[in-house]
């Protein structure tokens, strides 16, 4: 099982977080990941990291896809991917109806297959065995709508990219996970627990993994959640911010009929728990719902607590087919410990 560093979005605090990059990459950690939301965007830290950095691989977990034509995250992905040496993970997701209509200004559409023809076109452009042609229902290249020029032809990226870049979706629902599994080289949970992996992950994985053929399986494709980590002596303490993570995401992160996160949860029998949590959030009760989470989701999800808890709660996920713990966690003693226990 590899490690992953989570940074979140970049900030503030950035010679921090280049200082546990740099700690992270010296321990052997395989990858580092940042995203995006409606700030910062996750090339341009990923370029900065990739710069400072010499072997670890860059994962934009995610960029979004509603932000850019899929030939643009290719040229992104060849240029970034050429600078540092062959590092760069293409890490894709469609945001949420919020941010892509109230950000971007485009219509959110069908995320599934924006997905399916996104990577259809990443994978045509990588290629680079001929000139780019799609008809799709998403995208059109090159582009014949009733305002067209008429001017637009088949064109060839300049750039020789590596055909076999990685491409990951972060994808939670049923059939987002089946399609990941059809046409990605890995997946990103926003959070999962790894007794969850019969109950959801592998059938829906199998499925798509039976579509795919070519003797694709669990054991050539990445399954690799987001893990937050807080060491410390007060387990109470260190479950606090992963309770008040899970509460923001349940409970405020989308529209009430269009919460993924919230939908997620349910499908692993807390739908008591989603209810309330987007009650007590969207009504502004945000340290009620923060309370409202219980220990044993934080103790599913998240590794907590002293290095004892933490070594055994890590049992549970070297037993399941997890490619990458991707660790979220603002604590070298948290980066140190974990690759003692897992690398």
């Amino acid at each position: 099982m590899r490690l992953g560093l989570n940074t979140g979005y970049s900030g503030p605090r950035m010679a921090q977080t280049m200082e546990l990059i740099l700690e992270a990459e010296k321990l052997g950690y395989d990858s580092v990941w940042s995203g995006e939301a409606y700030g910062s965007d996750v090339i341009t830290f990923l370029a900065w990291i990739g710069a400072r950095t010499s072997k670890i691989k860059l994962g934009a977990g995610i960029m979004q896809m509603h932000a850019r034509t899929p030939a643009m995250t290719a040229m992104t992905a060849m240029t970034l991917d050429g600078l540092s040496g062959g590092r760069f993970i293409i890490g894709l997701g469609p945001s949420n109806p919020q941010v892509v209509e109230g950000w971007h200004g485009v219509a959110y559409g069908k995320p599934l297959q924006r997905y399916r023809e996104y990577i259809q076109i990443l994978k045509m452009i990588l290629a680079r065995e001929k000139p780019l042609e799609f008809n799709g229902k998403e995208y059109q290249i090159p582009y014949r709508g009733s305002d067209a020029s008429g001017l637009g032809k088949p064109l060839r990226s300049i750039l020789h990219g590596r055909p076999d870049m990685k491409i990951y979706t972060a994808s939670i629902s049923p059939k987002g996970i089946e399609l990941a599994a059809e046409l990605a080289d890995g997946v990103i949970p926003v959070w999962m627990s790894p007794g969850w992996y019969g109950q959801l992950y592998q059938p829906h994985l199998e499925a798509g993994f039976a579509k795919a053929g070519g003797g694709k399986s669990i054991a050539t494709f990445d399954l690799a959640p987001y893990v937050p980590c807080n060491m410390g002596s007060d387990l109470a303490k260190c479950r606090a911010p992963v309770k008040a993570s899970l509460a923001l995401y349940i409970g405020g992160m989308g529209a009430r009929n269009r919460n993924f996160y919230n939908s997620y949860v349910r499908n692993f029998g807390y739908d008591d728990l989603a209810t309330t949590l987007q009650d007590l959030y969207l009504s502004g009760r945000k340290e009620e719902a923060a309370a409202a989470v219980p220990d044993e989701l934080v103790d599913a999800v998240a590794l907590v607590g002293p290095r004892e808890h933490i070594k055994d709660q890590l049992a549970a996920w070297k037993s399941a087919p997890i490619g990458t713990m991707i660790i979220g966690t603002t604590q070298i003693e948290a980066l140190r410990t974990l690759a003692e226990l897992c690398l």
